[in-house]
């Protein structure tokens, strides 16, 4: 920076050095060819016939002598007066001078200064523009092909292992970065070496890039952190550049650990989309990127993080060995991770003795390790709303209400037909529960409307983490689906718009039953969805891709066929149950209606001992 600072001086010196001897060339030549003189003089020397030439203009006039002895000016200048005046003057004998006017200061007011005020203005807006981002560089136009990567020592990552929990088998895989980071030459001291690259794969918000940070603050080396998608901008070769800048610091910084969060925004397999245009500048980014991988050493003492949730559409030369040695699954934790990343959470609250963290991971079965510092934080917000001095139990619960089912809306009002449609359409859902073995608990029921369309909601919350779901399970759970819109037909004969989204998610699970998991008895044992899953699925492992159909129309009739009888047979089993509760249905829905919200444990009092099941189970074994 002092260099080019020291450069700039030099020629600004050299520009004024060159322009005052440009000044005195001029008066210098000036004085040796034209003298000055009197008006009255100058007029003797015409009348003496030593002016051989006059150029005369509207304030000054010049001659040019005739013969001058050598050394003496040849050319003679005088200002100019009025005729009159100096005939008038020359009467009386006055001495007519004149002064030469000079217009080099009105010249240089005239031109020079403002061409420099203008190159002044436009510099300043120039470097002004540039260094605040212009064409969307986001860090100045002249550095960008520079990386964007944000630069971290240990005291500023400031987080370790402690401070990251649930994923105890991630951080088994990655101490041995750490190790080879702090002390490479024992760890290769039989020859292994490290992995040049480690992806972290999982859902969003499993703590993923703050494994990547804890890595950093356990080796105590540089971290440098950037996302995939800073690597592309409007300019082509600018994705190339900052991959080369980006491993040069990071060999200048070594040991150091780069990571790159969001992959996919860089990564994803060459070829996929429209080519051409961007494709072919995220195309030349990974191809450096696919170099770089290449061309390191890890015994430098650089090791390459990245992380990703769509590991599927990365390019297969970005995953092979050699390059992303290592593939570390992230993924939502179980119950005692639950529990730890909980503890971790509530270290900046105050909590009641009635909180028991292994009942609110009990709640949360599929929470994220983000989901579950959300719900602290409503916790903490619930009881600061009310005035607590700390956060208990039922705060917690709210919070897990708020994040499910969404905000309540006490201000919306239904008449009451609309509020006993509702009523009883949720104490179906709860009592088809409550019928069938190894169902979901009810944590809730209510016809308070939450979020933006739920005018009531029941809440099953797991009592374990689940992995595999057998046939009657899943019967279960679309029996339960549509237990809502079997009890509006049993007691008003009629149905309405509100179990749209049970319809939806009862559709997808029959649908997946048949096409995906071999259950549809007159299809055999027999997948019809060929593309591949996401790796990492959604709810209820529904693949989200458009998939092309191989099989003919008439596999295709019978595939609606079997998913139609599914659920015309869950709903069946749901109306079968509830017709034979009607008695209770309605008690309880009268009860629902009274008091808008029943807890798990009112729901069981209220049913303890009247709910009829072995005869519903029964015929439902005849029937399938």
């Amino acid at each position: 920076m002092n260099d080019d600072k020291q450069h700039g001086w030099n020629f600004w010196y050299f520009v004024a050095a060159l322009f005052g001897i440009l000044l005195f060339q001029h008066f210098f030549v000036q004085s040796q060819v034209v003298e000055p003189v009197a008006y009255s003089e100058f007029l003797d020397q015409v009348r003496a016939g030593k002016v051989a030439e006059v150029t005369v203009t509207e304030n000054r006039v010049r001659g040019t002598l005739r013969s001058t002895a050598e050394g003496t000016p040849k050319e003679i200048i005088a200002t100019r007066v009025d005729p009159e005046l100096e005939t008038e003057l020359a009467k009386h004998g006055v001495v007519v001078r004149g002064q030469v006017e000079s217009t080099f200061l009105r010249d240089l007011l005239g031109w020079i200064v403002p061409m420099l005020l203008f190159l002044g203005i436009w510099l300043f807006v120039f470097r002004r523009f540039a260094s605040s981002g212009g064409f969307g560089t986001g860090s100045g136009l002249m550095s960008i092909g520079k990386s964007k990567a944000k630069i971290y020592v240990e005291k500023d990552t400031k987080v370790t292992f402690e401070d990251v929990a649930g994923v105890d088998e991630a951080k088994e895989e990655l101490q041995e970065l750490i190790a080879f980071l702090k002390d490479p030459g024992t760890y290769g001291r039989l020859g292994a070496r490290a992995a040049k690259g480690v992806l972290l794969v999982g859902p969003p918000g499993t703590g993923k890039t703050l494994l990547a940070r804890a890595v950093a603050g356990e080796a105590g080396v540089v971290f440098l952190s950037i996302s995939g998608s800073e690597f592309v901008e409007m300019f082509v070769g600018v994705g190339a550049a900052r991959v080369r800048d980006l491993f040069e610091q990071a060999r200048k910084n070594a040991p150091c650990i780069i990571f790159i969060d969001e992959l996919d925004a860089l990564g994803a397999a060459r070829g996929l989309g429209v080519p051409g245009g961007g494709q072919d500048e995220k195309a030349q980014t990974l191809n450096q990127l696919l170099a770089e991988l290449d061309g390191f050493d890890p015994s430098e003492g650089v090791v390459l993080l990245a992380a990703t949730n769509r590991p599927e559409i990365l390019d297969p030369a970005l995953l092979r060995a050699g390059r992303f040695d290592r593939q570390i699954l992230v993924d939502r934790p179980d119950r005692n991770g639950r529990v730890d990343i909980l503890k971790v959470h509530v270290r900046r609250i105050e909590l009641g003795h009635d909180v028991s963290l292994e009942e609110i991971a009990a709640l949360t079965a599929g929470f994220t390790g983000a989901d579950l510092a959300n719900l602290v934080n409503e916790a903490a917000v619930v009881a600061t709303r009310r005035n607590a001095v700390s956060v208990e139990m039922p705060d917690f619960v709210a919070a897990i209400e708020r994040i499910v089912a969404g905000l309540e809306k006490r201000n919306r009002l239904l008449n009451p037909h609309e509020r006993a449609i509702i009523a009883h359409h949720e104490m179906g859902h709860a009592l088809v529960a409550l019928s069938l073995p190894g169902a979901d608990k009810v944590q809730k029921v209510s016809i308070i409307p939450r979020g933006i369309g739920a005018l009531g909601y029941t809440i099953q919350r797991p009592i374990e983490d689940r992995f595999l779901m057998t046939r009657p399970e899943l019967e279960a759970k679309m029996a339960i689906l549509l237990g809502g819109r079997a009890a509006e037909t049993l007691v008003f004969d009629e149905v309405s718009t509100g179990a749209s989204d049970d319809l939806t998610k009862a559709t997808d699970i029959a649908r997946n039953m048949v096409v995906r998991y071999g259950m549809g008895e007159a299809l055999g044992q027999m997948t019809y969805d060929t593309d591949p899953a996401p790796f990492l699925p959604g709810p209820e492992g529904q693949a989200r891709y458009w998939q092309q159909r191989i099989y003919s129309e008439a596999t295709a009739r019978e595939i609606d066929l079997a998913v139609r009888a599914l659920v015309e047979d869950a709903f069946a089993r749901a109306r079968e149950i509830l017709g034979r509760n009607r008695a209770l249905l309605d008690h309880c829905a009268e009860e629902l209606l009274r008091k808008e919200t029943l807890t798990g444990a009112e729901l069981t009092a209220l049913t303890a001992g009247q709910l009829k099941t072995q005869a519903v189970d029964a015929a439902h074994k005849g029937r399938v």
